[in-house]
């Protein structure tokens, strides 16, 4: 029987606090205080903003003082199952390994459709008090549809997904363009085309800046609250794992970088699939708006950039007003429209008076969930110096939601999907039947090394060289040319979510773009290649995942930070991240592979201070999925993951975030006690020099909660201080670390210096002693 098994825990003796600690108290001026509160207190405008990351999941940290938990019994020796050796599937996870990034990464990308509408339209909706107009209404709709949708793959195999979405945006395309070259850019900013190639924050994502801001706003939230609770005792000891549970300040970090995909030549997923024309039913000669509307976005200011497709389908909405309009003029309108433009049309109909929360049938319209970062801080700026402290969100009525629901459904049901699978087939069998056949590979070859390939459409005079289709000066391909058309396809399977298509054409590309010189392409094929392959339900091998896989991660990651070749770090960054996560998933032996990239974020300074504590406890929870087999867990990697745990915490005190720290640090001594054991009740840690480590990070991770709880505590405080800091009478702290309800008080840069006041105190005491026993 093993030992360690039978073994009570009992709580961790940390260093010897039993005698009074006596400190100074500090108290600084009441307006420097609260210049220094990122947030209002009672704001349930704000609160609707971070409702996301308001509750953390498990109970709050306990000042490194929670009992850890010994694990459970260890597998027999070389039992069936403990391993996987990297061939485990999405579908048979490890237990405490959540499918949620996957989920995450199947709902970011999906099918942009673009909306118009005409003048009358725009101010019925801004007359319900929805000032984004009919974007802003059916925005949150599109990112989940209703019901399942059913999707035909290439081989005609159907498969349902209830989790499938659209991401509906503004119809000003030229608004979400990312960084270009400069000829490129240059080519697009003509007098002719400037009222639509302005960039809109809200439209545009892809700023890893950004994304940090957003994250550390929730951040500071988060604490903000947690600390001004109204209990001053910390709470129960959590037992939170990191394979068990990831951060959601790390979710909102991920679904921030993939939110607002930005529109660039070398991937087509924030290219229009669909575009919605919606027409209201007061106007006169709604058919004759119809025509209007698209001849502006074919020819017009909101006609999209030279390698962005132009042929995509067209969707006739008729907005009818409930309260005002005439339906017998409204269906005859739409019959009229069907006869005209097809089936692809639809009767909306909305009521045009403003709705109040007080009203019987009135729900708060969701919050977009996939808005951009610059979107979410903007939006944050703006109810913080708002006046009003009131939730600005409009209300509408219960049937304009149930409208909407069924005509977004009829919208992806009956359109875009039906449509984008016969666009799958046709291409498929037109182009990349042939690129995959004999004289497809030939041809190849002969672009590559002899000037066989000049047959192709290549006559523009901007061209590198008369055999490439690839414009080096303004670095894209043509919407017309093979590889663009590939590209579609790839990334039109990927969004159907036909992994194996996807994987095959984008190794056909790989090559393609890498014997063009056209290097961004090249690393997004590469990139996407290797999310095909790990989004796959089927199995891998260790083979195939280090000679493949790895090998098209390392190639994206290179040429998207290599300065002479595309200079992306955001994408490297993307490219990275989430190969981490679906490596995650494949077992214990892709965990070593997971923590190696998650590491190589670090090394290349991908990210900020907030991204590098969040990606070390990342590298921490890759780590933890390797328990080892047998008594002796052979094979385990329990101690680095409590390691860089260890790390993590120390990234967030750095940063102030004493909550996360303590998370960070209670999870690194349960790893501990899990791959050590306990010693009398205390974990088990191997060098001393970790052990004096880790206390000392404890002590200055408590002081540092304590020197925020005692800045918060004295606000109201009614006595009149100085401007700058006074020291006041000393006040005595509570022997106990979890029980003491007041702290210290000043500034939080001391309370780094509180591991260091124990000995001097107690030598101070028994010098006291020892005058006292003379006397």
């Amino acid at each position: 029987m093993n030992p360690l098994q039978d073994a009570t825990p009992r709580p961790p003796k940390y260093a010897d606090l039993e005698a009074s600690v006596i400190l100074p108290k500090q108290r600084a001026s009441p307006a420097s205080s609260l210049t220094s509160l990122p947030y209002r207190r009672s704001n349930p405008s704000l609160h609707k903003l971070f409702e996301s990351t308001s509750s953390l999941a498990g109970s709050r940290p306990s000042s490194g003082t929670a009992t850890p938990t010994p694990a459970s019994a260890p597998p027999a020796a070389l039992s069936p199952g403990s391993r996987q050796n990297g061939t485990g599937t999405p579908s048979s996870l490890q237990p405490g390994v959540s499918d949620e990034y996957r989920i995450l990464i199947q709902r970011a990308f999906v099918p942009h459709v673009a909306v118009v509408a005409d003048v009358e339209t725009e101010t019925m909706i801004r007359g319900k008090g929805i000032e984004g107009g009919l974007l802003q209404l059916l925005r949150p709709f599109g990112e989940t549809v209703p019901g399942k949708i059913t999707i035909r793959d290439s081989i005609g195999a159907s498969k349902s997904h209830a989790d499938f979405g659209i991401r509906f945006v503004g119809a000003h395309l030229g608004s979400g363009l990312a960084s270009l070259p400069a000829t490129a850019r240059n080519s697009l900013e003509d007098p002719s085309r400037t009222s639509h190639t302005s960039m809109r924050p809200r439209s545009i994502g892809g700023n890893v800046a950004q994304v940090e801001e957003v994250v550390d706003r929730h951040l500071q939230y988060f604490e903000f609250n947690a600390h001004t609770a109204a209990s001053g005792i910390p709470g129960e000891p959590h037992t939170l794992a990191p394979e068990a549970n990831s951060s959601p300040f790390y979710t909102l970090y991920l679904r921030r970088l993939l939110s607002g995909l930005p529109l660039v030549p070398h991937e087509t997923f924030a290219h229009p699939v669909a575009s919605v024309i919606a027409v209201s039913s007061r106007n006169p000669n709604p058919t004759e708006e119809f025509r209007r509307l698209y001849a502006k976005q074919r020819e017009g200011e909101l006609r999209p950039p030279p390698w962005v497709d132009n042929e995509y389908l067209r969707y006739y909405v008729l907005v009818h007003e409930e309260e005002t309009g005439d339906i017998a003029k409204s269906n005859q309108v739409f019959d009229q429209m069907k006869r005209h433009f097809g089936l692809n049309c639809h009767l909306l109909r909305l009521k045009s008076q403003q709705c109040i929360p007080s009203d019987d049938d009135s729900v708060r319209l969701p919050t977009c969930e996939w808005m951009s970062s610059a979107e979410e801080l903007a939006e944050i700026q703006q109810r913080e110096t708002a006046d009003d402290i009131t939730d600005p969100t409009p209300y509408i009525p219960e049937s304009d939601i149930t409208a909407i629901r069924t005509f977004v459904r009829e919208l992806v049901a009956q359109s875009i999907v039906p449509q984008m699978e016969r666009h799958v087939a046709t291409w498929n069998e037109q182009v990349l039947a042939r690129r995959r056949g004999i004289s497809g590979r030939f041809m190849s070859l002969s672009k590559r090394w002899t000037p066989f390939g000049s047959s192709r459409n290549s006559s523009s005079p901007a061209l590198g060289s008369s055999n490439t289709n690839y414009d080096s000066l303004q670095g894209f391909y043509r919407p017309d040319a093979p590889e663009a058309i590939m590209r579609k396809l790839a990334d039109y399977s990927f969004m159907l979510r036909d992994w194996k298509l996807a994987l095959s054409t984008y190794d056909i590309l790989r090559t393609d773009f890498n014997n063009d010189k056209a290097w961004r392409h090249y690393a997004g094929a590469a990139e996407m290649a290797a999310l095909s392959a790990l989004m796959s339900t089927g199995p891998l091998t260790s083979k195939t995942r280090t000679e493949n896989i790895d090998t098209w991660i390392e190639a994206a990651s290179y040429s998207y930070t290599d300065r002479d070749r595309s200079a992306a770090p955001y994408y490297a960054l993307r490219t990275l991240a989430l190969s981490l996560e679906l490596l995650r998933l494949r077992g214990a032996s892709a965990a070593d592979d997971a923590a190696r990239w998650a590491s190589r974020i670090l090394e290349m300074g991908l990210v900020g201070p907030v991204g590098n504590a969040l990606f070390t406890e990342r590298v921490a929870a890759c780590y933890a999925i390797r328990k080892g087999v047998g008594a002796h867990r052979m094979g385990s990697r329990l101690r680095k993951a409590a390691f860089f745990a260890v790390l993590a915490a120390e990234a967030w005190f750095r940063l102030g975030k004493s909550l996360q720290a303590e998370k960070c640090l209670d999870v690194a001594m349960g790893l501990y006690g899990a791959r050590g054991g306990y010693d009398d009740g205390v974990v088990k840690i191997p060098f001393a020099q970790m052990r004096e480590f880790i206390e000392e990070l404890r002590q200055q991770i408590l002081g540092l909660r304590m020197s925020i709880r005692g800045l918060e505590s004295e606000e109201g405080a009614e006595e009149e201080v100085e401007e700058s800091v006074v020291v006041e009478e000393t006040e005595t702290l509570d022997k106990s670390p979890r029980m003491h309800r007041r702290s210290l008080i000043g500034a939080v840069a001391p309370a780094t210096d509180l591991a260091g006041l124990t000995p001097g105190l107690e030598r101070e005491r028994e010098e006291e002693k020892k005058a006292d026993h003379f006397e």
